[in-house]
């Protein structure tokens, strides 16, 4: 019978030196570990104490408020949006949020707050401008960018031109040029915002819209009828300035009754003398 050959080990015990070193590498692994972690604890702690000291020192306390861009607004009102007060730490000044609540006012469009460090804080408002009264069933305050701000108050402007005979359904499609009913009106507003146009804005009463026959305005002291139309605004407000200076210019005169310039080529003037030849006038 054939002998059977041994089989070698093949795992081999690993000798006492071997394993020492392995443990010690484990040891120093789990040292420095902890060293991180420990280390990491204390910076962290050392920032939120520093932290702490520097939003509680006198040092930082605001001795001053500085408001830029006031008109409509009170200076009171403004730190109370903002919930900002003489003596507050300005390095505990969350500028975000400070921002945030100052724009939630209806009355501030933008806003910028910052720091001047060792102790003010300076806040800057842009304040929305009324451009018109919109009357929806109920009233609402419009700005120069066309965009509703705020229910009307009685404590709001009241000598805004009055917007009427637009729904709901016409504010979705603002800003589509030439083609509703509201950018046309927005279009003579803006025109109006210049003192020196033909109609400046604080003589214009009531803007009226008709969808079918377009803008028509209540304008001037006596409540002149101007009939726009749609379209050729700045052509239209030209001829206008110059058919009132020549008008302005007769002696004996009676009140214009109404103008209408749906065609800027013939312009038809009424005036209140009905049944006679200065009642209906082309110029």
């Amino acid at each position: 019978m054939g002998h059977k050959k041994k089989s070698k080990n093949r795992y081999k015990k690993k000798n006492g030196p071997q394993k020492c070193v392995l443990l010690w590498k484990r040891l120093m692994s789990g040292l420095k570990v902890c060293s991180g972690l420990i280390l990491l604890a204390g910076v962290s702690s050392l920032f939120v104490f520093g932290y702490d000291l520097l939003t509680q020192c006198d040092y930082f306390s605001a001795r001053e408020i500085r408001i830029q861009g006031m008109h409509r607004l009170a200076r009171g009102q403004i730190c109370s949006q903002a919930r900002i007060s003489p003596g507050v730490n300005i390095l505990h000044v969350n500028l975000a949020l400070t921002r945030k609540r100052l724009v939630a006012h209806p009355w501030i469009g933008d806003a910028e707050v910052r720091r001047e460090l060792p102790d003010a804080i300076i806040i800057r408002i842009k304040e929305r401008i009324p451009l018109a009264m919109l009357d929806l069933g109920q009233k609402f305050l419009i700005d120069t960018n066309g965009e509703i701000f705020k229910k009307y108050r009685p404590s709001d402007p009241d000598h805004l031109p009055l917007i009427s005979g637009l729904t709901y359904s016409d504010l979705n499609v603002a800003g589509v040029p030439h083609g509703s009913a509201y950018s046309a009106v927005l279009d003579v507003l803006r025109l109006g915002m210049d003192r020196k146009s033909a109609v400046p804005n604080h003589l214009i009463k009531r803007i009226q819209v008709d969808r079918e026959m377009g803008l028509t305005l209540m304008a001037f002291d006596r409540t002149t009828v101007i009939k726009l139309g749609y379209g050729n605004y700045p052509d239209k407000y030209v001829r206008l300035r110059n058919v009132l200076s020549y008008l302005n210019r007769q002696s004996n005169l009676p009140d214009i009754r109404q103008i209408d310039l749906n065609n800027i080529d013939r312009i038809i003037v009424n005036t209140n003398m009905p049944g006679t030849s200065a009642d209906h006038k082309e110029v």
